[in-house]
């Protein structure tokens, strides 16, 4: 297996086909797997992911073709070559004038919360196997802010700053501390709908 190459720090969609093509689930864990393991091949996939070997190599060719991942050693021997991922992360317009872009880049923000809370859930139905101190140390809170867009965006900012300080141990598992394991951190951030009434707010367990 070839060494793993430096990835970019983000691959930008703003091609409607490239945003529709990369909010298939299949596709989305194929690229989170290759940043977290790769280069891996198509079989490789398909022992992890649990997809067939066809169904991962089709997938992987799409990615492709979207500049999402790239075969990692073209020229090497063997007929089945390994990919790897091309960048960390994957950034798409939070705002378009253009109707197509808008709508795809929606559909793909949808489609990536429905992943997150559809693992979140999986993990809840199993957090008692952990022991006493990751339970108590995995977060499930909210908060309700009144912020100006600006406000907002300087938050965010500042969040990224804190979480990256703790990001080159996804690619480098030799910084990563006795005792870490992989903890998917979700930062969302939404405008409430003026319709929305009393939810409730604030719960901590």
């Amino acid at each position: 297996m070839p060494e793993k190459k430096p990835m970019r720090p983000h691959v930008e969609l703003t091609d409607p086909r490239a945003l529709r093509a990369y909010a298939h689930p299949t596709r989305m864990a194929l690229a989170g797997l290759l940043r977290r393991e790769g280069p891996l091949t198509a079989t490789r996939a398909a022992e992890l992911t649990g997809e067939s070997v066809a169904s991962c190599s089709y997938h992987l060719r799409v990615l492709a073709k979207y500049g999402l991942v790239e075969e990692a050693d073209p020229d090497g021997p063997g007929r089945e070559k390994p990919w790897r991922a091309t960048a960390q992360y994957t950034n798409w317009p939070g705002y378009s004038e253009d109707p197509a872009v808008a709508e795809a880049a929606d559909a793909l923000t949808l489609a990536i919360a429905e992943n997150h809370f559809a693992r979140l859930t999986r993990a809840l139905e199993s957090r008692r196997e952990l022991s006493r101190e990751w339970q108590e140390a995995e977060r499930f809170t909210d908060v309700t802010l009144y912020l100006t867009p600006q406000e907002l965006t300087d938050l965010g900012e500042r969040m990224d700053a804190l979480v990256a300080e703790y990001a080159d141990r996804g690619t480098d598992p030799s910084l990563r501390p006795e005792g870490s394991r992989r903890v998917p951190y979700l930062q969302i951030a939404y405008v409430a709908s003026e319709s929305e009434g009393k939810a409730p707010e604030g719960e901590r367990p």
